[in-house]
């Protein structure tokens, strides 16, 4: 996720900006949670002082919080057209596209907004108008790079603007906030343009049909992934609801224009194996995507098999890891032949590797060195290289963290709230909810109900009448025993009660609660959700 502010002005009346508003995704932890936003709880609260929303690119974790949040903030958006795209489109999918202003802004514009002086540098990554942001105060020049690479042969889009980098630097970058994800990595992330002729090369090597998994924001490898198709004789099938959304966004700003049309679905399986290929979604595992349907044998159009190739043109995302094993393992068993970036060269980084973080160093020249997006563990070896760079200071910030910048320096002067909100169906919860802990016990643990209805003079007149949910029936604890167990525990907790307790329904509840659950516990090791309800007659 990210979600940036921007502040100018004394404490009493500071006008602010937001810098991107994105999403991360649930797993394991978060049962029932699928989409992760940031807590704008701080800005919330002053929102009157809020000027704007300002996008750097599109990727969902830059851009992806902004519809389920802009009711809580109702300020302007400001994008470059293909972002304005596909925020619009998200937009109307919450129907605010009424409401929400989103203001398209020109590549390599530059635009005021209250005390701000903002300037679009145009970048590199792994999506069409990337950008980094000028942002200029009467305090100073702050550099905000958002993701970037450096990429002689993009692709799409122009080389990073290294001229415009080079202009701010004698201007003078009090600081640069900056892309940390690859810190770790010596040496380039390298180029779309070698992808492009490597892929070609992969998918000419095939004879049956080919599906082509990637990232449907990276507009670069999807146009690489139908050139290569279309160079060997292919016609493209798009798959998954994201490609098809990626590619109209793409041809709005009149990318994808040498392309030939792209085949429906239910007319590619008309063409010989060999002259047809897929690009679709699902290169990390999602349950729904294209590519996992075709891995269940589910997808209501598309059946590959033997002598078929799946090509994945991406990376294994860290926590991903488990979801695309488990799919690879699927599309092998039905005799497909699986080809990742760690057999041939068909993926490159959207992110800086160390030698491109120094050569951005040595154009930009900041005082003061922010590293951002990544871990704790990036952040605080892209601060130490930043130093042997000879940035004079680097700090190491933590979510919530805020930041004097100014001509001396920067130093971190308060800590506002900074958390997570799960996006629950169609409702927006706090991470910490009860709702969400309970879910998580409910996961570990299952869950058991004890109902019992009591009469006026505190007798059992029925049950305790036991359910359980996610409890083990095996040899070793058989389910009849157990749930006899709990109805012997619910009747022993109620005989414990004085006859005042066994009338007031609130005490017998807790009792039986409190004496099945360790009953549980000693014969099953564990604690389970426990819920009594008692009825009294």
């Amino acid at each position: 996720m990210n979600l940036n502010l921007y502040g100018f002005g004394p404490e009493h009346d500071r006008k602010w900006i937001i810098v991107d508003c994105g999403v991360t995704f649930g797993d394991l932890s978060t049962p029932g949670v699928d989409v992760i936003l940031p807590d704008p709880r701080f800005i919330e609260d002053q929102k009157h002082n809020l000027l704007a929303i300002v996008l750097t690119h599109a990727h969902e974790d830059h851009m992806g919080a902004v519809a389920y949040l802009w009711e809580r903030l109702r300020c302007p958006i400001f994008a470059t057209p293909f972002t304005a795209y596909l925020m619009r489109d998200r937009l109307a999918e919450r129907d605010l596209l009424g409401e929400a202003k989103v203001r398209e802004i020109d590549l390599n514009g530059r635009f005021g907004i209250g005390p701000f002086d903002l300037e679009l540098i145009t970048l590199t990554h792994s999506i069409p108008e990337p950008n980094g942001l000028a942002i200029r105060t009467p305090a100073g020049l702050v550099l905000h790079t958002g993701d970037w690479k450096l990429d002689p042969d993009p692709l799409v889009g122009a080389p990073t603007d290294a001229e415009a980098i080079k202009a701010l630097a004698k201007e003078g970058i009090m600081a640069m906030v900056c892309d940390s994800t690859n810190v770790f990595t010596p040496g380039e992330a390298g180029s779309e343009g070698d992808v492009r002729a490597e892929l070609t090369k992969v998918i000419g090597e095939q004879k049956g049909r080919v599906a082509v998994a990637a990232f449907a924001s990276n507009v670069a490898r999807l146009e690489t992934a139908v050139l290569a198709a279309e160079a060997n004789g292919r016609r493209v099938c798009l798959l998954g609801r994201s490609m098809h959304r990626m590619a109209a966004a793409a041809k709005s700003v009149g990318l994808l224009q040498s392309c030939a049309p792209f085949i429906e679905e239910d007319e590619a399986g008309y063409f010989p194996a060999d002259k047809i290929a897929f690009v679709c979604t699902g290169s990390q595992g999602e349950p729904r995507a294209a590519l996992s349907r075709i891995a269940n044998g589910d997808h209501p159009n598309i059946t590959l098999g033997k002598g078929d190739t799946v090509i994945f043109s991406s990376r294994i995302i860290p926590g991903n890891e488990r979801g695309i094993f488990d799919m690879m393992n699927r599309l092998a068993a039905r005799g497909m032949t699986l080809i990742t970036e760690r057999d041939r060269a068909i993926h490159v980084s959207g992110h800086p590797c160390r030698d491109e973080l120094r050569q951005m160093y040595e154009w930009a020249k900041p005082r003061v060195a922010i590293p951002v997006h990544g871990e704790t563990r990036h952040l605080i070896e892209h601060a130490d290289y930043a130093k042997k760079l000879g940035i004079k200071q680097a700090l190491i910030p933590k979510n919530g963290a805020v930041i004097e910048i100014n001509a001396q320096g920067a130093r971190i002067i308060d800590e506002t709230p900074a958390g997570r909100l799960h996006l629950d169906g169609n409702v927006i919860v706090a991470a910490d909810a009860p709702s969400m802990r309970e879910r998580r016990k409910l996961a570990y643990a299952g869950a058991i109900t004890v109902a019992m209805a009591i009469s006026g003079k505190g007798e059992i007149i029925s049950g305790p009448d036991i359910r359980v949910i996610g409890v083990p029936d095996a040899h070793e604890m058989e389910q009849e025993d157990f749930l006899d167990a709990m109805a012997d525990a619910a009747e022993r907790a109620f005989a414990a009660l004085g006859k005042k307790a066994r009338r007031d329904e609130d005490e017998v509840e807790e009792a039986v609660r409190r004496a099945v659950r360790r009953e549980a516990n000693r014969l099953w090791g564990k604690k389970p959700v426990v819920e009594a309800m008692v009825l009294m007659t």
